[in-house]
């Protein structure tokens, strides 16, 4: 629900959010995801996968690099990593980074007079030293399998200290879907969050000029 406020303000600066599914169990297409959702349903098993989450129109100059928890990717990690059974995070390249030499990670910059400056790609995710850097935020989550089972694995009973099956609960196959719903109204939350520390003000339309000018500051360079 604070994500939905959070968007709704975003979105009277042109900050767009949305996401997409990209793996679930090791499948990177639709037909072979939902192929893995229905065998591990009916073998009783739980699947975890991996989402990206994106902020587009996000303008340049949010967070900090004075104070490691202002930095707006600690931030965004922290925040990711609050939502349940979220056991990663991403952002930009992430961990293909570190197999990769820094001519290919780092993102070339260029300039266009009617256009300013600009990234010729993101691999940064769309921050830089903990700030944003004008690009769209790319953000990917990992979820681990949901943990209740159809087939429980072996546990302990806790007063005889013996060998006992776990209990046998309803449970959804994978809920990586809805991770990434939530993961939107976290972003969502983070970034407007950002907006409001950067651009204060009383009212949306003090915010809306203090953005205004700054926006107008940083194309004048």
């Amino acid at each position: 629900a604070v994500g939905g406020v959070c968007r709704m303000l975003l979105g009277e600066f042109g900050v767009r959010i949305a996401s997409h599914v990209i793996e679930i169990g090791g499948a990177t297409n639709e037909r072979s995801m939902l192929k893995k959702v229905e065998e591990c349903a009916k073998m009783g098993n739980t699947l975890g996968g991996i989402c990206e989450i994106t902020a587009t129109g996000v303008p340049v100059g949010l967070g900090s690099h004075v104070q490691s928890d202002r930095r707006l990717d600690a931030k965004i990690a922290g925040a990711m990593m609050s939502i349940q059974a979220i056991k990663g995070v991403e952002i930009g390249l992430g961990f293909a980074a570190a197999r990769l030499t820094g001519s290919k990670v780092h993102d070339e910059i260029s300039f266009d007079r009617r256009s300013g400056f600009s990234r010729r790609t993101n691999n940064a995710g769309g921050l830089e030293g903990g700030i944003t850097n004008g690009e769209p935020l790319a953000v990917r989550i990992a979820m681990k399998p949901i943990a209740t089972l159809g087939k429980p694995l072996p546990t302990v009973d806790i007063r005889t200290k013996k060998k006992a099956d776990a209990q046998v609960e309803r449970h959804d196959v994978c809920a990586v879907h809805a991770a990434s719903v939530v993961g939107e109204a976290v972003l969502a939350f983070v970034v407007a969050e950002a907006m409001v520390e950067k651009f204060g003000g009383d009212s949306l339309g003090e915010m809306k000029r203090n953005f205004d000018g700054y926006i107008k500051q940083v194309k004048a360079f």
